[in-house]
């Protein structure tokens, strides 16, 4: 029932955008290209760090192209790309794509058909501070830290897999007085591009995603939430995807304070599973800007598998606190520079592992 809502709304949607388009003229397209760069210096000091260095380099560069046209009803379309250069095995470089997806936007709301994340993931409220803002949650602190693991959940503060890039379709509603509502359906957990699988996956099948969004202005304080529930099917002798999260921003003049929870339960855990704790996280950031400066503070209370499927035993559990804060500094448009310390205080599979990481981070948007 879930499923066939899901499918319906984005189903409808499309055809209502694809009809009303193929009476126009023909359109002239255009070719729209952006981007991003970074580069990251880190210094980490943990308790086991026996065979590892305590400096490390990484830089990443996307580039999306996106060839668009606008109908004579008004109506936009089009398709987009984003190619990003990727690290291999063995010192090899290999560049893939992970968003390739057409669309139309019309005055019934918009769809994408292809590969993408979830709705949670594009557009989830986490709190004032996200990528790109040193003392984000959402942050690289993590590509950083070694031996042990932290709960999974670190890497998906939205609903549990909305980070999933596979093919899907999505569908969102137009805003109405601030409130926007977005549905996903996406058939293989893990597809990609020309994927085409249809038997019963290892991980999830037949995953949905539901959000709900609000964004307002009430006597100088702005407002952003959003709620989602994701679901899916697992593999026979595993528990079924069921994840639901909700955030909040709340901003007054420079001032930002904000956060989310986010609560997977024992999803993706092998069924009579034991010492394995429900997958939970949840956190609060503040933000001050000042100038072209941001200062930015984030606390994390993460716990629950250490995997993401197939937890069982008390080997699987890990919880971790993790306190940040980081400056950011605008050096002109599109380019930013920053500084964050991320202390991690993580016990995983029964072993402590507390780390100190400082990060430099210096990224180029375009």
């Amino acid at each position: 029932m879930k499923r066939s809502l899901v499918i319906g709304c984005a189903a409808v949607a499309l055809a209502a955008g694809c009809g009303t388009a193929s009476a126009q003229s023909k359109s002239k397209f255009d070719i729209l290209m952006g981007g991003d760069a970074f580069f990251q210096g880190a210094y980490v000091d943990q308790d086991n760090d026996s065979g590892l260095r305590q400096t490390e380099f990484s830089n990443r560069f996307r580039l999306t192209v996106t060839p668009t046209a606008k109908a004579d009803n008004g109506l936009e379309y089009g398709a987009r790309l984003r190619l990003r250069a990727a690290s291999g095995t063995s010192n090899v470089r290999t560049t893939d794509a992970d968003r390739a997806f057409i669309f139309v936007n019309g005055t019934f709301g918009s769809v994408q058909a292809g590969v993408t994340n979830g709705p949670s993931d594009d557009w989830g409220v986490i709190g004032p501070n996200v990528d790109g803002i040193s003392g984000s949650p959402d942050g690289f602190y993590a590509n950083y830290y070694g031996v042990t693991s932290l709960p999974y959940v670190t890497g998906s503060l939205r609903t549990l897999e909305s980070g999933d890039a596979s093919t899907k379709i999505v569908y969102t509603t137009p805003s109405f007085a601030g409130f926007k509502m977005s549905a996903a359906y996406t058939p293989t957990y893990g597809s990609s591009n020309t994927d085409v699988n249809r038997r019963k996956n290892v991980t999830y099948n037949d995953m949905g995603e539901i959000q709900a969004g609000y964004k307002g202005e009430f006597g100088g304080f702005g407002v952003e939430a959003s709620v989602a529930y994701q679901f899916a099917e697992a593999p026979s002798g595993f528990e079924d995807l069921s994840s639901v999260h909700t955030g909040a921003t709340l901003t007054y003049g420079a001032f930002a304070i904000g956060g989310s929870y986010a609560f997977s339960g024992d999803s993706g855990y092998a069924k009579g599973h034991r010492g394995v704790d429900d997958n939970q996280i949840w956190l609060v950031g503040a933000q001050y800007t000042l100038g072209p400066v941001i200062l930015a503070a984030t606390y994390t209370d993460a716990k629950g598998a250490n995997v993401g499927s197939g937890a069982a035993t008390a080997a699987d559990y890990a919880r971790a606190h993790i306190y940040q804060a980081g400056v950011t500094y605008t050096v002109a448009p599109g380019l930013t520079t920053g500084l964050e310390y991320s202390y991690v205080d993580n016990k995983s599979g029964g072993v402590n592992n507390d780390a100190n990481i400082v990060l430099w981070d210096t990224r180029f948007s375009f």
